[in-house]
């Protein structure tokens, strides 16, 4: 069976100040970068030099033996703790990564100010990234449990596959796949898609926009919302990707052929 635990995730300023932000329910792994992640889809970090530190700190279990479920993360100098209102009230599930949030004004984050992309991906390419992913899905294979995403860097030579998480939360995945480019300096996101194994959502449209990655693809359905705000990002967005066709939603001067 995939594994469900609790990650609680502590901020802390440079100066001392900190807060409980969030706890949010995942497949244990690559802690750092759902972390990272996760902070970028906030609006609180842009790029590595934001986010100083980041630790495990005390979490036990019954036996007294650490758990792993805590993390400390510390902001870099001149990076401010976001407004109290930031916090999550309630434990964000598995299944839904804005849950806790009190009001529409605090679903909707500021857009980066990244620049323009222009990239440009074949509709071959795009049609053959979900079967490429599924290959790299070693969770899914034993458990049938997890989503997945896939980060590609896009070129005239094709789709190289840059990094692959999984998780039982796709909002999960997403935030570990875009927190590990935070990590590698990568931000923003340019010349790339992301692939996903489920519905495209507005959280997962949000997230690719706040990592400046231009391109979003799903084997699913998107909502209304999701399209609405790809249209309103500038980011291309496609549904259905499966086998022989696909849908584009938006700014679909991006795929060619």
């Amino acid at each position: 069976m995939a594994v469900e635990e609790p990650l609680q995730i502590r901020l802390r300023s440079w100066a001392g100040e900190s807060r409980d932000l969030s706890v949010t329910m995942r497949t244990p792994g690559d802690d750092f970068d759902l972390v990272a992640g996760f902070l970028v889809g906030e609006g609180i970090v842009r790029a590595a030099e934001d986010l100083a530190t980041m630790r495990y700190c005390a979490g036990t279990d019954e036996a007294g033996e650490q758990t792993f479920n805590v993390i400390d993360a510390t902001l870099a100098a001149g990076v401010a703790l976001p407004p109290s209102r930031a916090e999550r009230q309630v434990t964000t599930t598995s299944a839904c990564g804005i849950c806790g949030t009190t009001s529409i004004s605090d679903v909707v984050r500021a857009a980066p100010a990244w620049p323009p992309d222009d990239t440009i991906v074949s509709l071959d390419v795009l049609l053959g990234l979900p079967q490429r992913l599924r290959e790299q899905q070693s969770v899914f294979e034993r458990t049938g449990g997890v989503h997945a995403a896939g980060l590609f860097g896009v070129s005239p030579a094709g789709a190289e596959l840059l990094c692959l998480r999984e998780d039982v939360g796709r909002h999960n995945a997403v935030d570990k796949v875009v927190g590990w480019a935070l990590r590698e300096g990568r931000m923003p996101l340019t010349g790339t898609v992301l692939q996903v194994s489920g519905r495209a959502s507005f959280e997962l449209v949000q997230k690719a926009r706040q990592g400046g990655i231009p391109i979003l693809a799903a084997v699913g359905a998107p909502s209304s919302l999701a399209v609405e705000l790809a249209e309103e990002a500038d980011l291309t967005l496609v549904g259905f990707s499966r086998g022989s066709s696909l849908n584009v939603y938006t700014h679909a001067h991006r795929v060619s052929g």
